[in-house]
């Protein structure tokens, strides 16, 4: 009996559309952009897609190849080809470029040549390779046109279905079932019926559905007019085509023979092409990735790349991260804080204490990477070995002058938080339980009157739905709408607010999603959060804004809606232990006051040293009227400007949150700062300071960086410019409540109160203690002027950073 051969081990070859998938990501993600103003949202969108297709195929080789900027053969022979088409904009063509160094990075080799587009450079390798029955090729496009190049199952094509996480991959039977007709008459199908998206112009008249019916019946271009020329019209009459379409066939031969040639990919681009002597993992230097990505500030996809090459699948938030426009690549609720359990544990060999402390360092050094982990410090410090990261960190540190405030606001700090996490706050499960009870019926209710209004039921909470109810059964529209990334018409808040008078239905949608919204953060959300003692153990994350401030995850605390009817009363399930009460302290309206000190600003320090209400004062001031005769709409615009003016806000802003006319807003904005000279000149000289150095600084010597000042990019550089001039009050906020925060830490240690007193949250400017019934009163008072006196006023200029405290057996009721 004869042996049987053995098996052709069979090698996988994937090969990229570059510019297909680069054109993909681009509309597909947001404008991001790199601290130093470098667009970044198609190069994210490619090294995403790159995992995937090395977690999905585990690909032997991988190849890419690209267009090349100029004419091809294709306008040579039709200078209309793709005329319709806008020239790239520049973020797109700078990320073209970039995208080369990600390639070489991965150790991917790149075809192209003049004269030639992607596609016919797929074409050849494709061809080259024809005769190698031991090499299985996956073309990777975004691209439909590559499917003519499907033969059977050695070729496929793996596309972009919709955005950049549905894929589907394509074989012969595939586009067969698809289109009526095999891989091989995607040419004659455009020659026939056009491309517009290539300005392939096709036979004028003859659309899809009868380009499919005569291809299906009568082959390719040159066979439908073989059979022209040879049967009579009855034969075409029969399966459904009419004269007219007879005709247009006859007048338009050398056109549709014309576009079958443009839509044709060439096969024999002048490429030297040779498949690469090591196999795609041999060849791979995870170092050279994660450096290019570090420069690019993709700080996760370092950890999904070790993942993926050690052979594990991408999770699915992994697959489709979700993106900040901060950090696309940032998943706070996927991490773990580094000030949970500060202590005693270790991280990959590395103790808490040390990643704790070399990631304060590092957000100081580089404010942008917010919650740093042991991968972002290792990237930074560009090693593999801590104790060296750390020495790194340490001469940073030092030469970005941030030792004091590493030294004096945030070390001090880290005990703090560790034990407010651990203490957590008591939570009344029956007051959240009644609030669900009440508000779950209400959702019901919207509910049905939305169905009403609108006329047929539908997901209210499926955007796709919502958007085909409003747009397309309801025809609602309205000057401005924007369209979400991947080109559907946007159901987003902003967008829908444009519609509120338009129809019954919008204002019911956003009451809906109020409640939706409470109910799923917090009302539903908390309760299976509680430990036994029915406390709440949020994350409070030292280093989690760019700012200075800290956040709170695992719930977001800091969100909870306080100024709303619908939000007030979840703050009343936070509650008191038996014996204690529970005390907020409140500094009352900070910002403004470290602006007035910061600024200098006469007028402004004047009316808080006369503790006037500082929005009826400067109501009085830009209106001109006296301060009995401002109104309450007088009082509310006078508010937005205050805080809208050290936020950096324009006139077109101000006159979006004030409700008025252009010409109205800028003379609001030219009497304002008119009147308040002062700091319209201290606004103006910290822009250009920051222009000059590259940073604005706190009050403390807090630095925040901005390489976008630099950008070449107008709104990149101007939206630099309005945190820089907001950082340093801003900044200065976060430093006074860590401060605080320190201050009484200390007290209660040296007064032997830490079994009496234990703080709990830090909520924007307000701080939370659960305090013994006893001695409430007596410690609100120690903790007022404590907070009272982070800054001495001899440096404010008499402003005292006044601070409200309420004592309570809830949160809700404070008084």
């Amino acid at each position: 009996m004869k042996a049987s051969a053995p098996a052709v081990k069979i090698s996988r070859l994937v090969l990229l559309d570059a510019h297909a998938i680069l054109h993909r990501a681009y509309h597909a993600l947001p404008d991001f952009a790199t601290a130093a103003g470098e667009p970044t949202g198609a190069l994210y969108g490619l090294s995403t897609m790159l995992l995937r297709i090395v977690s999905d195929l585990r690909p032997d080789y991988i190849i890419a190849c690209y267009d090349v900027k100029g004419p091809t053969h294709r306008h040579e022979a039709f200078k209309a080809y793709k005329a319709q088409r806008k020239q790239a904009e520049d973020d797109l063509i700078a990320q073209i470029n970039r995208s080369r160094d990600i390639f070489t990075a991965f150790g991917i080799p790149i075809y192209d040549r003049q004269g030639f587009e992607a596609d016919d450079i797929l074409g050849t390798i494709v061809e080259k390779l024809k005769d190698r029955a031991d090499l299985e090729i996956i073309i990777a496009s975004g691209d439909m046109d590559t499917m003519q190049l499907i033969e059977g199952e050695r070729v496929k094509v793996y596309t972009l279905k919709k955005g950049l996480n549905d894929m589907v991959m394509y074989d012969e039977a595939a586009v067969q079932a698809r289109y009526g007709f095999g891989p091989k008459m995607i040419p004659d199908y455009k020659g026939l019926s056009g491309d517009p998206s290539d300005n392939i112009p096709g036979v004028r008249g003859i659309g899809e559905k009868t380009a499919t019916t005569l291809l299906g019946h009568f082959g390719t271009i040159e066979q439908i007019y073989e059979a022209l020329a040879k049967e009579p019209p009855a034969v075409f009459e029969k399966v459904g085509l009419k004269p007219r379409i007879i005709q247009l066939l006859k007048d338009n031969q050398e056109e549709a023979e014309f576009s079958k040639i443009l839509a044709t990919i060439r096969r024999d681009a002048p490429i030297d092409f040779a498949l690469p002597e090591k196999t795609f993992k041999e060849n791979i230097d995870p170092a050279k990735i994660n450096a290019v990505w570090t420069g690019l500030e993709f700080r996760t996809l370092g950890a999904r790349l070790k993942q993926v090459l050690e052979g594990k699948p991408l999770t699915a938030s992994a697959k489709a991260a979700k993106i900040s426009a901060k950090d696309p690549t940032d998943s706070p609720q996927a991490k773990a804080s580094t000030n949970q359990s500060m202590f005693g544990e270790t991280v990959d060999g590395v103790s808490s204490e040390r990643l704790a402390k070399a990631s304060l360092m590092l957000w100081l050094i580089n404010s942008n990477i917010t919650d740093p982990q042991k991968e972002d410090i290792l990237n930074f410090a560009q090693t593999e070995d801590f104790a060296v990261a750390e020495k790194k960190l340490e001469a940073e540190l030092d030469r970005h002058q941030a030792r004091r405030v590493y030294e004096v606001i945030e070390l001090p700090l880290i005990p703090v938080i560790e034990r407010m996490q651990t203490r957590g706050i008591r939570v009344d499960r029956m007051v959240l339980a009644k609030l669900a009870e009440k508000y779950h019926a209400t959702v019901r209710e919207l509910e049905q009157q939305i169905w009403q209004a609108a006329g047929t039921e539908f997901n209210i909470n499926s955007p796709k739905q919502l958007g085909e109810v409003l747009f397309d059964k309801l025809s609602l529209t309205v000057k401005g709408l924007k369209k979400t990334a991947g080109g559907a018409r946007s159901t987003k808040e902003s967008e829908l607010e444009k519609l509120r008078d338009s129809h019954p239905v919008v204002p019911l949608i956003f009451e809906y999603r109020e409640r939706q919204k409470l109910l799923s953060t917090y009302i539903d959300a908390i309760p299976p959060l509680l430990d036994k003692d029915d406390r709440l153990h949020a994350r409070f994350v030292q280093t989690g804004t760019t700012t200075g401030r800290m956040s709170s995850q695992a719930p977001n605390l800091q969100n909870i809606p306080v100024h709303s009817e619908l939000g007030r009363p979840i703050r009343q399930a936070f509650v008191a232990a038996p014996g204690f009460k529970l005390l907020a302290l409140d500094y009352s309206q900070m910002e403004l006051r470290i602006a007035a000190f910061l600024s200098g600003d006469h007028k402004l320090i004047e009316i808080f040293r006369n503790g006037e209400d500082v929005h009826r004062s400067v109501a009085s001031r830009v209106f001109r009227v006296p301060p009995a005769e401002v109104d309450p709409e007088m009082r509310r615009r006078a508010k937005v400007i205050n805080f809208g003016i050290i936020y950096g806000m324009g006139v077109l802003a101000l006159k979006q949150n004030l409700g008025t006319s252009r010409e109205e807003a800028q003379r609001f904005y030219n009497d304002y700062f008119a009147e308040f000279s002062g700091l319209a000149a201290y606004l103006e000289r910290t822009r250009q300071e920051a222009a000059k150095r590259g940073y604005s600084e706190t009050f403390f010597g807090r630095r925040r960086y901005f390489d976008g000042l630099r950008s070449k990019i107008p709104y990149i550089r101007a939206a630099a410019e309005r945190m820089a001039i907001n950082a340093p009050i801003q900044g200065t906020e976060a430093d006074v409540i860590k401060l605080a925060m320190v201050h009484v830490a200390e007290y209660l240690r040296k007064g032997g109160l830490e079994k009496d007193v234990y703080p709990l949250l830090q909520v924007h400017d307000e701080l939370v203690y659960e305090v013994r019934e006893e001695i409430a009163e007596k410690v609100s008072v120690e903790i007022k002027r404590l907070m009272e006196s982070v800054i001495d006023p001899k440096d404010t200029a008499g402003v005292i950073l006044t601070v409200e405290p309420a004592i309570g057996d809830n949160w809700g009721e404070l008084k």
